[in-house]
């Protein structure tokens, strides 16, 4: 088969090795700090050298000795111990989820406080979608005792997919409370780990005490994990694209140095959420130039042959609207034809304090049509019907031919949401909006969402788990 599919491509060999340059220049100039002291002083140990204020210089070739000692893939499982991703390897997955704080309802787009049913249905909804790979956390549960909202949101998280999970805890006291509940629930998380502790650093060029000392748990229980660093620009990072990008690059490689010193050959995903800040408005939010950043780095994951976790589209909408359809089609298609392989953060809105089962359905929607492009086409004598086009002749049509009737269904898309109306036959139906037909079917997914067999039995042992800690 003669298979034609498109690839995005941004910077050149050269470009590559510049910007590497200028990232080795400033972690062997600048640095970065060190917040926690027990990772301070195991890079002090492996430089042979003290640091001065907390800042941690690294020369290139332990930068490099890094780069070159993390694995190029990882293997991810579900729950069940299956396998089901080789990132690195792979095409770019998805996931839903966001650590949201409030709840966007699917009737009517109002807007409440983040409750523990409103996990517990997102997640079912998101382990029903064949697209969406993996569930991340999907917010902040807000209607649990104080203190308890990690371990509750944890427990629906894990108890409602089987799927893998990538894992955030708002509270890091709690972080190793939620992996001690996950290894009573389901046993050693190291043989087949289906978990993804997601971190990020302090920019700029901070590395906070709870985001290494968090990593090092995760490593030391043979997880892979996320190190993610999230740069506002003009604000945390340079204005400027260039600068914006070398800044978090070098926060990346740092990450990547602790986690190697940490363990050698630990897995790790490394990846940028950059954004600019409306000082107008205090909005975050996705422009083309930061998807064009996500590229680069996606780009430079490639050149080092680490696993590139990437944005997902989030951002600036007010729910499924106009305005995120554009943030979502502007980030997923340009990610699934560079070099990503995990966009882990689909649904939320409201500069991602709200999140939207709607977003998760239609999104769903974006990416399997974007799936159609970055698959291509066959350009071979047979897709290419030259004897076909011959019998058939100028002035004539193809309705009728024998490959047309076979292959008419699977060669054109079709929504699994919105019905294909001509006009006589939107009108019969009484003009329902197009945001109409994506509540409906949002409302019926929510409904018939899967609940995994042995939800009743994690629930009830989880629940007794949390149960000490209410006091």
């Amino acid at each position: 088969m003669n298979n034609v599919r498109p690839r995005l491509t941004l910077m050149t060999e050269e470009q590559i090795h510049e910007s590497h340059a200028n990232v080795l220049k400033l972690l062997h100039e600048t640095g970065v700090r060190v917040d926690s002291p027990s990772i301070l002083q195991m890079l002090e140990t492996k430089l042979g050298s003290k640091s001065q204020d907390r800042i941690v210089k690294f020369p290139q070739e332990i930068v490099e000795e890094a780069i070159e000692s993390a694995p190029k893939s990882i293997d991810v499982y579900d729950r069940r111990g299956e396998h089901r991703l080789k990132l690195g390897e792979d095409r770019l997955r998805f996931g839903t989820g966001v650590t949201a704080l409030f709840y966007q309802d699917p009737a009517d787009d109002t807007i409440d406080v983040f409750k523990r049913e409103n996990f517990r249905n997102l997640v079912r909804l998101s382990s029903g979608m064949k697209h969406y790979d993996v569930i991340s956390t999907l917010g902040i549960v807000r209607d649990v005792p104080a203190g308890l909202s990690d371990l509750y949101g944890s427990l629906e998280h894990i108890s409602n997919t089987t799927k893998p999970l990538v894992l955030l805890v708002s509270d890091e006291n709690r972080f190793s409370d939620v992996l001690e509940m996950f290894e009573l629930l389901c046993g050693d998380l190291r043989d087949r780990p289906f978990v993804i502790p997601y971190f990020n650093p302090g920019t700029p060029l901070v590395m906070n005490a709870g985001t290494v000392d968090k990593m090092k748990l995760s490593i030391e229980r043979g997880l892979p994990v996320i190190f993610s660093n999230y740069g506002i620009a003009g604000a945390s990072t340079p204005l400027a694209p260039a600068g914006a990008f070398t800044l978090l690059m070098a926060e990346l490689l740092a990450g990547l140095v602790i986690s190697q010193t940490i363990e050698r050959g630990a897995p790790i995903l490394l990846g940028m959420l950059p954004v600019y800040f409306d000082m107008r408005t205090m909005l975050n939010f996705y422009d083309p130039q930061t998807v064009l950043i996500s590229i680069a780095c996606s780009e430079m994951m490639k050149h080092y042959g680490i696993p590139h976790c990437s944005t997902s589209g989030s951002g600036a909408g007010w729910g499924m609207d106009l305005i995120a359809a554009d943030t979502y089609w502007m980030n997923t298609l340009p990610l699934l034809l560079s070099h990503g392989h995990l966009a882990p953060f689909i649904g939320d809105s409201h500069g991602s304090k709200s999140i939207s089962p709607t977003t998760i359905v239609h999104v769903h929607e974006i990416i399997d049509q974007a799936l159609r492009i970055g698959d291509g086409f066959q350009l071979d004598d047979v897709n290419s019907a030259l004897d076909e086009i011959a019998d058939v002749g100028p002035g004539k049509n193809f309705l009728s031919q024998p490959s047309t009737l076979k292959n008419y269904k699977d060669h054109y898309y079709t929504s699994a949401i919105y019905p294909h109306y001509i006009m006589e036959k939107w009108q019969e139906a009484g003009e329902p909006p197009a945001h109409q037909i994506l509540r409906e079917k949002t409302r019926d997914l929510l409904a018939s969402a899967p609940i995994p067999d042995d939800h009743s039995d994690l629930m009830g042992r989880g629940e007794a788990f949390i149960k000490k800690y209410a006091s």
